[in-house]
């Protein structure tokens, strides 16, 4: 009689009873992959996997979230040695991430991390991350852990429910306490002024006043840089 050892067994492995050991491996996994790369700490930009080229009507903001990427790679390559760089970080995926990435990639491609999730439809790692920084996440918390856990700042463009929960769960880890301060900054002020009153929460004793200070929303590629760099620079070392 063949015998399977429990850590082969690949029945146990997806069942039910072993998604401790799941969750485990999605901590550990990214964890000592992120360590042997030197990852520190990364630039987290957050957007639509709908967002296409060249739109019809409206900004094209995946020129403006290249555009953006590739400054932001030029910066950290040319004033931070290699182990205090910070990476550009997105969810892995087409629209707002590829963008990321290509402006990235036109500097320097190993500045880009992908944390990809396994959907049934629109999500795939784009090709401009390379394999040791492109990971598949099955958990979305997980997922939300590890953009927390290496982040220091937010660029959050357009998205529908994916990019807002992306949003508010770095806003609500922040009011809390739960995480340090990190510059926030949403992209694209016809945008987000049409979609959420953030002053009707504090009018409302919903949020402290000072919250809506958290963020602030910007339409050019100059203002997001300014706005996520000038903190950043002062900085000190998490290592």
């Amino acid at each position: 009689m063949t015998m399977t050892k429990a850590y082969k067994n690949q029945e146990f492995l997806m069942g039910e009873e072993a998604r401790g050991v799941r969750i485990l491996c999605e901590y550990l996994e990214p964890k000592t992959r992120l360590e042997a790369h030197g990852v520190n700490r990364a630039i987290i930009l957050f957007g639509s996997a709908r967002i296409r080229p060249k739109p019809a009507v409206g900004p094209d903001y995946y020129a403006l979230a290249a555009d953006l990427a590739e400054r932001f790679a030029q910066w950290t390559n040319a004033i931070h040695g290699t182990d205090e760089r910070f990476y550009l970080c997105t969810g892995g995926g087409p629209g707002i991430m590829e963008a990321v990435h290509e402006g990235a990639a036109r500097v320097d491609r190993t500045l880009n991390i992908g944390f990809n999730i396994s959907l049934p439809f629109e999500q795939h790692v784009n090709p401009h991350v390379d394999p040791e920084l492109a990971f598949e996440f099955h958990y979305f918390f997980m997922r939300k852990f590890w953009f927390l856990n290496v982040a220091e700042a937010f660029v959050v463009f357009p998205g529908g429910y994916g990019t807002l929960d992306e949003l508010f769960e770095a806003l609500t880890l922040r009011q809390t306490g739960k995480s340090r301060h990190m510059p926030t900054v949403l992209f694209g002020s016809e945008f987000w002024n049409g979609l959420i009153n953030f002053d009707r929460l504090a009018e409302r004793g919903l949020i402290n006043p000072m919250d809506t200070k958290m963020l602030k929303i910007v339409d050019t590629v100059d203002e997001a840089f300014e706005a996520i760099t000038v903190p950043l620079l002062s900085l000190p070392r998490r290592f």
